[in-house]
């Protein structure tokens, strides 16, 4: 039999756990249950990740660049600045639908990481890598449009995206499609009205 080196078993081992865990929850996810998923020894996963909270640390990585990068693809080239931001906070909602499994992992390994000391960095970066391609594209879409930014585009990022991880909850326990599209527009057309300066933020104590 050909010898699979560790850079070679690394995606194969996340895939496998992403697909078990995605099924069976994250409780499911121990190294026994994930090389049984790929058919290969316990100590193959060991021998790649070291650990298995090394491995949540990747599939997180891996679940969040897959749909960052479907966010990414999705930026018009000459809508102007509420549109393209419309856009993006469609295409994010669209991989929600598409993709439930994805997000509810995703959200199970939030709350997981939370109580495990050795992932709070994973979860941190988690969090910053969205938080930063979210600000990255809002700023981008500001330079091409000439849009003035009333708030940071940092500001706008968290806007967007504590909307959506509230979205993200309440679709996993009480889903409403209707609703949710209403909502998805609204919170769109909020951060628009953040950056232009119209939705006002609160002043600072001694301001």
């Amino acid at each position: 039999m050909a010898h699979v080196t560790a850079a070679e078993r690394r995606p194969q081992l996340i895939k496998a756990a992403i697909a078990l865990m995605a099924r069976e929850g994250v409780a499911a996810g121990s190294t026994r249950a994930i090389a049984a998923e790929l058919g290969v020894a316990q100590a193959t996963v060991h021998y790649t990740f070291g650990t298995k909270e090394d491995l949540y640390r990747a599939v997180m990585e891996q679940l969040s660049q897959d749909l960052l990068a479907q966010v990414r693809e999705s930026a018009p080239a000459d809508a102007g600045f509420e549109e393209t931001l419309a856009a993006l906070t469609g295409a994010l909602w669209r991989t929600v639908g598409e993709q439930p499994a994805s997000h509810q992992l995703l959200t199970e390994l939030t709350m997981y990481a939370l109580r495990t000391p050795a992932l709070h960095e994973a979860l941190e970066s988690h969090f910053r890598q969205a938080h930063d391609v979210a600000a990255q594209l809002v700023t981008e879409a500001a330079e091409r449009t000439g849009q003035r930014l009333a708030a940071s585009p940092d500001t706008i990022a968290r806007f967007l995206l504590a909307g959506f991880d509230g979205l993200i909850l309440q679709r996993l326990a009480l889903p409403d499609e209707e609703a949710e599209r209403h909502v998805v527009r609204a919170l769109a057309a909020g951060a628009a009205a953040l950056a232009g300066g119209t939705l006002g933020l609160p002043r600072a104590a001694g301001a």
